[in-house]
């Protein structure tokens, strides 16, 4: 209970669906996978690490280092140390400069400082929907590799 407690803090159970729609939907152009983690902050034991180390660990415990074209990415959002971080799998980095993933965070940013959480999140699938679709086009042989709900721990 408490995990939805925090949750519905920021976005409804509606919001949530709509997010997940929205992977899935992006998820239809493209052979990459796109995943949305949502924390209530660091635990015990993350308290001394970088927002980039724990969206890797995540990366790794959502079995997104096992995409077949390494062509994942991951929103991270920490909502009590107001955080958030895009991780992007090598398969993606090579193609992509690190300007792209700058600017997205900047405008990702906007939408937080108005409090605009949901609109935010949506931003962010819709952008790497785009450019996952640009570069790793969906295939004939495609399958969704991991779950499109948002977890949220």
């Amino acid at each position: 209970m408490i995990k939805k407690n925090f949750i519905h803090q920021i976005l409804s159970e509606v919001e949530l669906e709509k997010i997940s729609d929205e992977i899935k939907a992006q998820e239809k152009r493209t052979s990459g996978e796109l995943k949305v983690s949502i924390k209530k902050g660091r635990n015990f034991f993350e308290r001394k690490k970088s927002i980039r180390e724990i969206a890797i660990r995540e990366f790794h415990r959502l079995g997104m280092i096992n995409t077949k074209d390494r062509s994942g990415i991951l929103f991270l959002l920490l909502l009590k140390d107001r955080e958030f971080y895009i991780l992007p799998d090598v398969g993606i980095t090579e193609k992509l400069p690190q300007d792209f993933w700058n600017e997205l965070a900047k405008l990702t940013e906007e939408y937080f400082r108005n409090k605009d959480f949901f609109g935010g999140i949506i931003h962010v699938i819709r952008k790497c929907g785009d450019v996952l679709s640009e570069h790793f086009p969906r295939k004939s042989d495609d399958v969704d590799e991991l779950s499109n709900k948002v977890e949220i721990g």
